[in-house]
């Protein structure tokens, strides 16, 4: 039975790693693991991302007032609906094979040292750009994150670092690439809480022996993914998301080693 410091550790993970480019599923997984927690429930799982959700809502909330008050004079929502066509059509074709990799952590490492390569390479590309970075979203730029999201479905493949190098390569300015990536990870917690709600009622649901031990798991996340956006968004004005992805490279070699010599983390 998962205990209350076991929910509060994985919302930590799941508040922190949804905002900032190291991915929440991988660790997640990873997370656990390492706490030989097997399923952590679908009923955790929702209210954790209803954490997360929340705390987009609290730091975007202007933001999504006039989306929502002014869908026509604010291009935004027809935008992020734009950017959502790919992973929707990924999770209708590919969904058989999308649950697969989440059933194992055997080649997570891969998908870590993915991460890395992503963040370097949008670093550097973005580097290359001779002319001013756009200081609005466009339709390329939002094509561009839309297919990066699509490819970051798996664990390991950070999400929002995959939309950020999706907006900085197609030429969209730091901050607002960031701040564009976690208006779509709004859309994207809403459809993952859609496809969700159904394990409720299914073989893998797991009763809590008292509510509060899920609701903790879910202020921990919406604590830590305030902080984790408001970190991020003061941060990549500043500085390149290249720290991050020495992290992911590090933690992919050390699930690579563990892997080829131990089996302690992921040994199925």
């Amino acid at each position: 039975m998962l205990t209350y410091w076991q929910a509060v550790v994985l919302g930590v993970l799941q508040g922190l790693a949804e905002f900032l480019p190291i991915s929440s599923s991988g660790h997640l997984q990873i997370g656990q693991a390492l706490m030989g927690i097997k399923s952590a429930g679908p009923l955790l799982d929702i209210l954790m991302h209803v954490g997360t959700l929340g705390a987009v809502l609290i730091v975007f909330w202007p933001d999504l007032l006039s989306m929502i008050s002014h869908p026509l004079r604010d291009p935004r929502l027809r935008l992020l609906a734009l950017a959502s066509v790919p992973a929707v059509l990924a999770a209708l074709l590919f969904d058989d094979q999308i649950n697969a990799l989440f059933t194992s952590g055997r080649y997570m490492w891969i998908c870590f040292m993915a991460t890395t390569a992503l963040l370097f390479a949008g670093e550097a590309l973005a580097g290359l750009r001779v002319k001013r970075a756009d200081g609005e979203v466009g339709v390329k730029h939002a094509l561009a994150m839309g297919v990066m999201q699509a490819l970051a479905i798996p664990p390991g493949v950070s999400r929002s670092g995959s939309t950020i190098v999706g907006g900085l390569v197609s030429g969209l300015n730091r901050e607002e690439a960031a701040r564009f990536s976690f208006l779509m990870s709004a859309v994207a917690i809403v459809g993952s809480l859609v496809f969700s709600l159904k394990d409720l009622l299914g073989p893998d649901a797991i009763e809590f022996t008292h509510w509060t031990i899920p609701a903790a798991g879910m202020l921990a996340a919406l604590v830590t993914g305030y902080v984790a956006i408001r970190w991020m968004l003061d941060l990549i004005r500043r500085k390149s998301l290249r720290p991050f992805g020495w992290y992911t490279l590090a933690v992919g070699v050390i699930l690579l080693v563990d892997q080829l010599f131990f089996l302690k983390i992921f040994p199925e």
